[in-house]
């Protein structure tokens, strides 16, 4: 999430939703979920060394999975990611990335696409900017309440020497398709969205020397609207870069619910045997990536 790497989609399928007042996760093939989700965090175009020909940037990575803000999205299994960015020296920079992520975590979804622009600028020890962000999943809809995940957060951004501090604010109308029409009918009011809701992110990074670094972070999540599915997440992880635009990294990660919501989630896609499938994407995660910078 660079923030690429950890860029963030969430999906949450919430069955007990349809005409109760306590919801619950799919615990039977029968269940009818609900589905739910938070978005992505995507990268923050970083502007090129001074030596630099060109102000425009690439980056791939290959990762053993793609978890972002404590969700794992490609469902256990390894995502290709990569973008391009451009940064202009007064400040301003535009990108858009790419992940691959998994139909069992975003019904019908192969891929997140991330649009930005934004603009950033140091004094000092002092760094500050925002960023504008726009989230597509071409084909991916949740198709009982016939609502699409797209949405789009703007970003307001502090740091402090190894301090960095950022909220991810929701824009549109809905936040990755929390809204009325995925509560049910017995359910809706008419008018429930879930702008304005927010994603505190909080990292502190140290340089280790020798090209090696420690991240380590916390991120909680409000979702207007639906408090029932609000969850937090942790983060740390070692990363060493080398020459010739290469970096790896090692991460562990862990994300909590108030009340296990998320224990059972599914899209009501089936396995192998034709039972629903069904994973936690919010269990203690290790992955590790590797990442190539143009």
């Amino acid at each position: 999430m660079t923030f690429h790497t950890t860029a963030f989609t969430l999906c949450l399928c919430a069955t007990a939703l349809w005409g109760t007042a306590s919801p619950a996760l799919a615990q039977s093939d029968s269940a009818d979920p609900v589905h739910i989700a938070a978005g992505p965090q995507a990268g923050v175009s970083t502007a090129p060394e001074p030596a630099a020909a060109s102000p425009l940037s690439a980056n791939v990575t290959l990762t053993s999975q793609y978890v972002s803000r404590g969700w794992r999205q490609t469902w256990g299994k390894p995502a290709l990611q990569g973008g391009f960015d451009y940064a202009h020296p007064s400040g301003f920079f535009a990108g858009t990335w790419m992940s691959s992520v998994s139909n069992r975590f975003i019904e019908d979804g192969t891929v997140e696409w991330d649009l930005y622009a934004g603009y950033s600028q140091t004094v000092g020890d002092v760094g500050y900017g925002v960023t504008a962000y726009y989230y597509l999943y071409p084909g991916a809809k949740m198709a009982f309440a016939d609502v699409r995940y797209d949405y789009g957060e703007i970003v307001p951004s502090i740091s402090y020497k190894f301090l960095t501090v950022k909220y991810w604010l929701t824009y549109t109308r809905d936040y990755f398709g929390f809204n009325d029409e995925t509560l049910g009918t017995t359910a809706r009011t008419g008018d429930r969205h879930s702008r304005g809701s927010g994603y505190l992110d909080v990292n502190a990074n140290f340089d280790l020397g020798s090209g090696y670094g420690l991240l380590l972070h916390y991120g909680q999540q409000s979702v207007r609207g639906f408090s029932f599915a609000n969850w937090r997440d942790a983060k740390i992880a070692v990363s060493k870069s080398f020459d010739g635009g290469w970096s790896a990294s090692l991460a562990f990660t862990k994300a909590w619910d108030k009340d296990d919501l998320f224990e059972r989630f599914t899209t009501g896609a089936v396995d192998s045997s034709g039972h629903m499938d069904t994973s936690n994407p919010l269990k203690n995660t290790v992955f590790v990536s590797v990442t190539r910078t143009f």
